[in-house]
């Protein structure tokens, strides 16, 4: 694995911001999920505040998250976690997500941490770091947050079960509650199959509503 430094990103990166976009959205349609859309602007805005994690090899762009703020700081967030093809399996998310998940305790420590994602390996992730699995109405009811949701190719199921429920898993950290010991709740098998459940009935009710209309 060729060395790869994982810092906070700042004004000296905004010229990746194009390429992470790229590779955010390439990264989706190779996992056939739906994903916010991010713009490079956007992403500049992130790097700008100090709210942003890069991964470098030398002067290469090797993978990518950031951090969001809701509800006054109530709640963070980490989006946009991405890897670059060329530096996949060799345990670089991780690397990231645990950086970024530092960075924004110590940025913001009394902030709850969640995320909404379909992918196993990133609940995995979360899971090693304390997440636990949780329903959205524990999550974040700044809409805001939600309206981010509108590019998902998913977003009308999320909106038809009035943001109670889609094809994303929510996942809370709260730093105030002290566990001693971690649970081992994380089973890949039983959360892919879960996760097929639950796709096949939203997809269900998906077909009804166009029906419907």
């Amino acid at each position: 694995m060729e060395q790869v430094d994982i810092i906070i990103a700042d004004e000296s990166h905004f010229s990746y911001a194009h390429e992470i976009c790229e590779v955010i959205s390439d990264s989706a349609k190779v996992r056939g999920t739906g994903i916010a859309k991010r713009t490079p602007e956007y992403v500049q805005t992130k790097m700008q505040n100090r709210n942003a994690i890069i991964a470098l090899s030398g002067d290469k762009f090797a993978g990518f998250c950031y951090i969001e703020v809701w509800g006054h700081e109530k709640y963070v967030a980490h989006s946009g976690l991405v890897v670059h093809p060329d530096y996949r399996n060799q345990g670089l998310a991780k690397k990231i997500k645990e950086f970024t998940f530092n960075h924004s305790l110590k940025k913001y420590p009394n902030s709850k941490v969640f995320g909404i994602t379909t992918g196993l390996a990133v609940m995995k992730i979360n899971s090693d770091l304390g997440y636990k699995p949780v329903t959205f109405s524990e999550l974040t009811d700044d809409p805001k947050f939600w309206a981010g949701c509108k590019t998902c190719t998913n977003f009308d199921i999320l909106t038809a079960k009035n943001h109670k429920m889609c094809l994303c898993t929510g996942m809370l950290y709260d730093p105030a509650i002290t566990v001693k010991k971690k649970e081992k709740w994380f089973n890949k098998r039983v959360l892919k199959r879960l996760k097929n459940i639950k796709q096949t009935m939203l997809a269900n009710n998906k077909q009804l509503l166009l029906w419907k209309k």
